[in-house]
């Protein structure tokens, strides 16, 4: 599977640029999801519930069927042990994983030689490598809470560039920031993952910095995580069709 780059993203049909969250716990409800949307959107997400309940050959299995896996673990350790865990990641198939930013130079840095000098070895492709920069579910009281001083934004542009110096691909971050990462980061094939995004209707649950869609893409995107709005929906298709026809409007 070949990675792709920001510049790639953009001239991918707005559906391959959705990643649906499986946020569920189990491999059954997980499976029927993938089934149901497969080729109706670019990818799927398996975060901490899924992998918890469900392991990592769970994920292989996702991966080896010819999807695209984002892995969310967002990995955050001392440095060889995020690093080592990558590659572990790696190993998995995945499409893409993250780690957080706010880990350092040290680890991100660690986490792609390793991860590159591994795939090169293995003749594999590299997964793409994403820096999670500040939570969606994280305002400026979180950041205080934690003895962080500065304002969302100005963190999320200090973890991207950071990010971007290590090599990375890309920075998980809020819709909300997207463009100042964009003008804070030159390099164009940087991308940017944004989840919290929600269709007009729909409530915010848990999440805070959050959008819509057809805003996220505007703002300039590269692939999106939706979960709820999508999975819970009676008819998930239909919900894929109606967030699709939103961002036209």
């Amino acid at each position: 599977m070949v990675n792709i780059s920001a510049t790639a993203s953009r001239k991918l049909e707005l559906k391959d640029r959705i990643i649906v969250a499986l946020d569920v716990d189990s491999a059954s409800e997980a499976e029927g999801i993938v089934r149901e949307l497969r080729g109706a959107v670019g990818g799927f997400k398996i975060g901490l519930q899924l992998f918890t309940s469900e392991g990592p050959r769970f994920v292989g299995k996702i991966a080896e069927s010819g999807n695209r896996v984002f892995l969310d673990l967002k990995f955050h350790d001392i440095p060889n042990t995020v690093a080592k865990a990558s590659v572990e990641a790696a190993k998995l198939g995945v499409w893409m994983f993250n780690v957080h930013a706010s880990g350092g130079r040290e680890t991100m840095v660690r986490v792609r030689d390793e991860v590159d000098e591994f795939c090169k070895q293995a003749g594999l492709d590299r997964p793409l490598i994403i820096g999670v920069t500040v939570l969606t579910s994280s305002d400026v009281l979180t950041l205080k809470e934690v003895g962080v001083d500065r304002g969302v934004e100005e963190q999320v542009v200090a973890l991207a560039r950071l990010t971007a110096e290590c090599a990375l691909d890309g920075v998980v971050a809020s819709p909300n920031e997207v463009k100042a990462v964009r003008a804070a980061v030159e390099n164009e094939g940087f991308l940017t993952v944004t989840p919290g995004i929600r269709p007009v209707s729909a409530t915010l649950d848990d999440q805070k910095r959050v959008t819509t869609f057809g805003q996220a893409m505007a703002n300039g995107s590269d692939f999106v995580v939706i979960g709820r709005p999508i999975t819970k929906a009676a008819d998930r298709q239909k919900a894929v069709e109606d967030i699709l026809r939103e961002s036209a409007e």
